[in-house]
């Protein structure tokens, strides 16, 4: 999509200097008024042919076609690309609703659940649960404003807290599922939300790797809560971005989300 994008301002601005330049040297070399230059300028350039004027001398028509070699590459080129910009967006959006339908599945599997006992992990959860009680009025900024101090925050979770035997209970019969979503072929160019796949796959086979729970070394949780707090950080983004997807595509699936919101201790999906 860039590449198109990156392609299509190429043209564009080589258009814009083909055609001022085009217009500019009629107006000289034919004593032409500037709407009349311009459009025996674009006739040129999209060699439509010359019905109604033509060049009336030599040196006018040896720049007729070196605006017509010019021209009707970049005017060709405006085309095609403006074109496949728009047939790649239709793309793009139909890959994010598919990749918005996966994620719907992650979080109402497992993801909302793990959330919520995550946070209830995290040491300085009442400084900044505020920001992750979403409404239903919040706009397109709103989300974007919190996206960027996600960017910007550590999660960081307590290790006092962490009770890593219900962490498993909740991760545990989890692994086929994980592996399930990874093989979906939607996730294959989704760097972001496999990330968040691979993190909590990690994790859980951390988890399943020891023989028990109960009696680690405190070297040994500490490693374990750099996984959790990787999985926490990632997670809590892509909670962000479906929310903000479905607000715009899908209100009645988004209006479920914000009152399961896992930061909410008295969410509840009741609509009172």
């Amino acid at each position: 999509m860039r590449a198109v994008q990156r392609r299509l301002q190429l043209f564009l601005a080589l258009f814009v200097v083909v055609t001022v330049a085009g217009t500019i040297g009629f107006m000289i070399l034919e004593d032409l008024s500037l709407p009349e230059a311009l459009y025996y300028n674009i006739v040129t350039m999209s060699t439509v042919g010359y019905g109604d004027i033509h060049p009336t001398s030599n040196t006018s028509r040896l720049f007729a076609v070196l605006l017509i070699m010019m021209g009707a590459g970049t005017f060709i080129g405006v085309i095609a690309n403006a074109t496949e910009m728009v047939l790649l967006k239709r793309e793009e959006q139909h890959r994010l609703r598919k990749i918005n339908m996966v994620r719907g599945i992650f979080f109402n599997e497992v993801g909302y659940e793990l959330l919520s006992l995550l946070a209830s992990y995290d040491r300085d959860i009442e400084q900044t649960k505020d920001q992750f009680l979403v409404e239903p009025d919040w706009s397109d900024r709103r989300f974007s404003s919190v996206q960027k101090v996600l960017k910007r925050h550590a999660f960081d979770v307590d290790t006092d807290r962490v009770d890593i035997v219900a962490l498993f209970d909740l991760l545990g019969d989890k692994q086929r599922f994980f592996a399930r979503l990874l093989e979906n072929p939607v996730l294959i160019e989704h760097e972001e939300f496999t990330e968040v796949l691979l993190a909590a796959f990690h994790l859980t086979d951390e988890l399943a790797s020891r023989d028990g729970l109960t009696d680690l070394p405190r070297s040994d949780i500490d490693h374990l809560v750099g996984d959790i707090n990787r999985v926490y950080g990632l997670l809590i983004e892509q909670w962000f971005m479906y929310l903000r997807h479905v607000k715009g595509q899908y209100p009645y699936l988004y209006s479920l989300a914000v009152r399961k919101n896992p930061f909410d201790e008295d969410a509840t999906p009741v609509v009172g």
